[in-house]
């Protein structure tokens, strides 16, 4: 240890002090109640739709105006007449059922009743099923 002075001792005291409280902290009730009491001014600030319902753009927009104007009346395509009817004539002459067709074209019963009312929106994959399982030709004449 040459070169090294003699050891001393650092008495001098160490102050150990928390961090300052962060805003979150400085809104806290407890932290506005101390401040209240010991004087401290505080601010308030009312927010303009503090404790409503309402959003925060709660005018009609030109979205929402448009939206109300627009008279189009826009329905999915629904399953033609005619192919409803070629579809429960070619079960018919096949003596088949609902559920029967179903079970041929791996679908649902459900599937084939809502094709043969009309209900159901078309779909060109399950339209070739049926062909293939009543052995008909369905969508028009190609």
């Amino acid at each position: 240890m040459a070169g090294v002075g003699p050891l001393r001792q650092d008495w001098d005291p160490v102050v150990l002090r928390k961090k300052a409280p962060t805003a979150a902290a400085k809104k806290d009730e407890k932290a506005v109640n101390a401040a209240r009491r010991s004087g401290a001014e505080i601010e308030t600030v009312k927010k303009s739709n503090a404790a409503t319902n309402k959003a925060a753009s709660s005018g009609t927009s030109l979205n929402t105006r448009k939206l109300d104007e627009e008279t189009e009346n826009l329905t999915h395509e629904r399953v033609p007449l005619e192919l409803k009817k070629n579809i429960m004539q070619a079960r018919m002459d096949k003596k088949l059922t609902q559920a029967q067709l179903g079970q041929l074209i791996n679908e649902k019963p459900q599937v084939i009743q809502e094709y043969e009312s009309g209900k159901a929106i078309p779909n060109q994959q399950i339209i070739l099923k049926l062909e293939r399982a009543l052995g008909v030709k369905l969508r028009g004449k190609k």
